[in-house]
């Protein structure tokens, strides 16, 4: 034997007996004229070919060892991943095939027309009228012919996907993800904010910027010596006892009901008059980072370190059904925000982007990454609407605050002077202030000078200050850190007095979320154990302690 392997064509030496492959021999009888085992003399005359069965070939060495068959897996995987990126490839080409087979026509047409009636020959003619319906009905058909092409795209992409995860569904351990409709550099496709989407922002701007200008007080707002005689009337249980821990929470004004978002990955809905737990909500794998009430439409948002976004969709019975899970980020969701016409919401995460869906769909419109400062990557970890729904605020890792257009989602200003990741923002109902919340404390912004004009500290250097918020109609202003403060809402040059502190009866020395009731009845404070603590006059309305 001179390769070690199998001959394919056998032949054996008549002096010697020895076995060789033919082809081998052959060379070898031509180079050196003698055997290659016993060196002695050998022609090709004494070489006698052997006539074999069909047997079985063994397999070859690469597979007969662990690190050999993890070498021929890994060749087999490279051609996969090459064939899958070819097929995206072709997907992206015929895409914008078919993109401008649709609209060329459409555009000419439209463009011709348009041509026309800007000629005044035309203008004064009685077919001006007709030209205009033409027009309308060929937007009409583009419209049309834009929606089926978003149809072929989605039915297109989860064919494509299916093909390609069946053979490569695991991936170090993990499966992979589910169907996305992916451009040519596997980023997500996104249709944006559409002009008339901004129209309807727009007009919302400008009911609410004109409904502030004759706000007034309401008369049922609760007074600052009631404040002051603020204490503690119930404490509720409602998260597990083996991960406690409250880290958000929200009011539903009309209804009075609470929502918590605990560490045991659920968000309970708390009817504070009866002193009941309405639902529990589950599905999260991961702590619930943050909870939102639709006002409208019976909605409910949550949001998750497990990086999803799961909207609930309430029932008559009391209920709650997940309506939609978004999977748009790919690090920890911090922050929910719902904007003013209840048709849309923002999310904000540490992968630093936020998204703003559309509520009813579900569907992500524009996803915004920003670079931080010096090119380094800064998480999002808060983030809210402006009263009037055309700016956002976020705040980073970084100690940074963002404020955006939402229209451009272009970055217009940036407050920085905090020490740590800013925890928490709230915009004042008047639409003039920003309070932020970090390691350091309290910062407040005024928006028309873009400036810091006053600062609150932490009352526990080692404890960052988690929450803060202004009441409904901004007269006050609670801030959440080893204690709970709340403050009385002045103008930029008038002192911002502290009327009430409230000690953290949790035992953790940490209070994390806090928020004004209706009127501001009442406030509602979670910790890091599993309670729900609810700050207030005692009163006919209010439930028994738990």
């Amino acid at each position: 034997m001179v390769s070690g392997e199998v001959p394919e064509e056998p032949v054996v030496s008549k002096n010697s007996g020895l076995l060789f492959e033919k082809r081998l021999i052959e060379r070898h009888i031509l180079d050196y004229g003698k055997c290659p085992v016993t060196g002695e003399p050998l022609t090709m005359d004494d070489i006698v070919p052997i006539k074999t069965g069909k047997i079985v070939k063994p397999r070859p060495l690469t597979a007969a060892s662990i690190p050999g068959m993890l070498g021929m897996f890994q060749n087999e995987w490279d051609g996969l991943m090459l064939s899958n990126f070819a097929l995206e490839q072709q997907l992206h080409t015929a895409r914008q095939e078919l993109s401008h087979a649709l609209y060329q026509p459409i555009q000419i047409a439209i463009k011709s027309s348009l041509e026309r009636l800007t000629d005044p020959s035309i203008l004064i003619c009685p077919q001006h009228d007709a030209a205009c319906r033409v027009i309308a009905r060929l937007k009409k058909e583009r419209d049309e012919a834009r929606s089926l092409l978003a149809q072929s795209e989605r039915q297109i992409m989860p064919a494509e996907s299916t093909a390609v995860t069946s053979n490569a569904a695991l991936s170090n351990g993990k499966r992979a993800p589910e169907d996305e409709d992916l451009g040519p550099a596997g980023k997500k496709l996104h249709t944006g904010i559409t002009p008339a989407i901004i129209a309807e922002l727009t007009d919302c701007n400008a009911a609410l910027s004109q409904q502030r200008k004759k706000r007034q007080v309401p008369p049922a707002l609760a007074p600052i010596d009631a404040l002051e005689r603020y204490t503690q009337l119930a404490s509720h249980p409602l998260h597990k006892t083996s991960k406690p821990g409250i880290v958000s929470l929200d009011i539903h004004y009309s209804k009075d009901v609470i929502a918590t978002g605990g560490v045991d990955t659920n968000a309970v809905l708390f009817d504070r008059p009866s002193g009941q737990i309405v639902t529990t909500l589950s599905g999260h794998s991961k702590k619930v980072t943050s909870v939102k009430f639709v006002t409208e439409g019976d909605l409910f948002l949550t949001g998750s370190a497990d990086k999803t976004v799961r909207v609930w969709q309430g029932s008559e019975d009391g209920n709650y059904d997940c309506k939609h899970t978004l999977k748009d980020h790919t690090a920890e969701v911090q922050a929910v925000t719902v904007h003013a016409t209840n048709k849309y919401f923002v999310t904000a995460s540490l992968d630093n982007t936020w998204c703003f869906y559309d509520l009813s769909s579900g569907i992500c419109l524009t996803q915004v990454s920003d670079a931080g400062t010096d090119g380094r990557p800064e998480g999002y970890t808060s983030a809210a609407f402006h009263p009037d729904g055309l700016i956002l605020g976020t705040g980073t890792s970084e100690a940074l605050v963002k404020i955006w257009d939402v229209k451009s989602q272009a970055n217009v200003a940036k407050f920085d002077g905090h020490v740590g990741a800013v925890t928490a923002i709230s915009f004042s109902e008047n639409g003039y202030y920003l309070a932020t919340a970090a390691h350091d404390g309290v910062k407040l912004w005024d928006l028309r000078k873009l400036k810091n004009f006053r600062s609150f500290e932490s009352s526990d250097s080692e404890t960052p200050t988690n929450s803060v918020d202004f009441d409904h109609s901004g007269s006050y202003l609670a801030v959440a850190s080893a204690d709970i403060r709340v403050y009385q809402v002045a103008s930029v040059k008038a002192d911002w007095n502290c009327i009430k502190t409230f000690p953290d009866l949790s035992g953790t020395g940490k209070a994390t979320c806090v928020k004004f009731g209706p009127d501001a009845k009442y406030i509602a404070v979670g910790s890091m154990d599993r309670n729900l603590r609810v700050f207030g006059l005692p009163g006919n309305d209010a439930p028994s302690e738990s």
